[in-house]
């Protein structure tokens, strides 16, 4: 069976020469590198549900095991559900215990399998109310349980309205499904309205059970489910409406970060922790209201607002006789070595943080500027050259709009490195590595920093050529210039990313205790999901 670790499995060509970036910007002047550039594995399958497809697209999936199986609609129904519709876990299963046992497990009894399959007169009695009842108003399920109509439909109501998917048999410990076709039956004769709502339940079922499906996570939202293929959960997606996200944890889109950082990341920048960081760094607490206190300047005797003096260099009570290097009857030589401890781990740490952040930042800005403003630049300098196209020797304005998409998704590729690096190599609790491999770990951090490096300085390089300005009548020698110089930096960001990717992948990742896992590279951003058509 194929493991949702399968997909995250990623291969990326890329030449590892020293002087691949020399070579690349002598390259021939019209080269668009169509058919060198390093590109990663296949895009993933991914559609765009709504909700007059979603019929169509679970019924595709009942269908496929159906027939497989040769079992009813609702028995498929139950093995997906059971299997959080993952056929390919059905086919492991079926394979490995065998066809009796994976029904039994899924709550399924066939009816080749009852002893009994009729009732044992014309007329019964009802196990639930003891009454007697005529064949005709009594129901038999799959497992050979029966009892009366009425009894059937208030455990179906009861079971609907406490927003059962799957409803079963009365029966004493009796794990088997009910024919939802009975259900629905039932239902539809006393209560409509809780019918509606398990039609409705049984659609959403395919949704809310499935692991391959995820509403988009759109505010506000727009209706649309993503639907990814086997095996591709930690992949990145783009819905018709224009969100990318992660579809592993429905957070914006983060790779090369894992979701485990990025969730702490954004804690951590919209929490309390580095606030409290900066107090313990820069503040004392007064011995007498507790209250933070900033010095400014002046001398190492502090009077706070309450009136309580007290000495900057050790926190402690004083009384205000002093001169400017000494406090009357006071000394810190008794400084409690854990509390300076705590104020320097705390510096220290805030030290890092922002030297992680400001450059996440700064990047993110970047890329907002770059999107926001030089792309309508891009867009507008595409029409004067396509306007130009019979006047000159210049073609085609594409590898403009390339070059700008390939700059946005390696300026984020480059914010979001910084993210990874800030947990990656430090010292927090929830990101430990394996003892024995704490050896590797600056060899394979001077590597990731390496490509990190390069990749700003080529990024901050693309930015700028794409950033060049033409006049009403562009000079052709300038276009060509430009042309070439953007397309081989286009390759070399695009092949830098990928070694950041497989260097995380490959290199920093298995050094950690708890496994974690990234989306694969994509060149030109989240995989576009397509419509599923009805």
């Amino acid at each position: 069976m194929a493991s949702d670790d399968d997909c995250y499995d990623y291969e990326y060509d890329y030449d590892e020469d020293e002087e691949e970036e020399e070579e690349a910007m002598e390259a021939d002047e019209d080269g668009l590198f169509e058919d060198d550039t390093p590109m990663p594995d296949r895009p993933a399958d991914c559609w765009a549900i709504t909700q007059e497809s979603l019929s169509t697209a679970q019924q595709q999936d009942l269908s496929m095991v159906m027939n497989l199986l040769n079992v009813k609609q609702h028995n498929a129904r139950a093995l997906l559900i059971h299997h959080r519709w993952k056929i390919d876990c059905i086919y492991d299963h079926l394979d490995r215990k065998g066809r009796d046992r994976m029904f039994r497990e899924a709550g399924i009894v066939l009816q080749e399998n009852i002893n009994g399959k009729a009732l044992p007169s014309r007329v019964v009695n009802c196990m639930v109310c003891f009454d007697e009842f005529s064949v005709g108003a009594v129901s038999i399920m799959e497992c050979g349980h029966y009892f009366c109509n009425d009894c059937w439909t208030e455990h179906f109501k009861a079971s609907v309205d406490s927003g059962k998917k799957q409803i079963r048999c009365m029966g004493v410990k009796c794990p088997v499904v009910c024919d939802e076709a009975v259900v629905q039956q039932l239902l539809a004769g006393k209560y409509p309205d809780a019918a509606r709502r398990f039609d409705r339940f049984l659609l959403e079922s395919y949704l809310e059970n499935n692991e391959s499906v995820k509403w988009c996570p759109s505010v506000p939202h727009c209706g649309r489910a993503i639907r990814v293929g086997a095996g591709e959960r930690y992949t990145e997606v783009e819905c018709p409406c224009g969100l990318g996200f992660c579809f592993a944890c429905a957070a914006a889109a983060h790779s090369p970060c894992p979701c485990t950082m990025w969730d702490m990341w954004e804690v951590k920048c919209n929490g309390e922790s580095e606030t409290v960081n900066w107090i313990l760094a820069n503040t004392k607490s007064c011995p007498k209201c507790f209250k933070p206190i900033v010095k400014d300047g002046g001398c190492n005797l502090v009077t706070c607002k309450c009136g309580q003096h007290l000495c900057w260099k050790c926190g402690g009570a004083t009384g205000f006789a002093h001169n400017w290097d000494s406090i009357d009857g006071h000394s810190c030589n008794r400084f409690v070595g854990e509390e300076k401890k705590k104020v320097d781990n705390a510096k220290r740490n805030l030290h890092r943080y922002t030297h992680y952040y400001d450059r996440f930042k700064i990047h993110g800005d970047s890329h907002k500027l770059e999107h926001d403003m030089l792309g309508p630049a891009i867009d507008e300098r595409v029409k004067v050259l396509e306007a130009l196209r019979d006047q000159s020797l210049i073609q085609d304005a594409s590898w403009l709009t390339e070059a700008h998409r390939g700059l946005l998704q390696s300026r984020q590729v480059l914010s979001r490195s910084y993210v990874f690096a800030y947990y990656m190599f430090g010292d927090d609790d929830k990101v430990r590595t394996w003892p024995a491999n704490r050896h590797s770990l600056p060899i394979a951090q001077g590597l990731f920093e390496n490509y990190q490096e390069e990749l700003e300085s080529n990024v901050e390089r693309l930015s700028k050529v794409l950033a060049t300005e033409y006049g009403p009548v562009p000079d052709e020698d300038d276009v060509r210039r430009d042309k070439q110089n953007a397309m081989n930096l286009t390759k070399i960001v695009q092949t830098r990313c990928g070694e950041i990717y497989k260097c995380i992948q490959d290199e920093l990742l298995p050094l950690l205790l708890d496994p974690m896992i990234i989306a694969a590279y994509r060149p030109r951003g989240p995989d576009k999901a397509k419509e599923f058509t009805a």
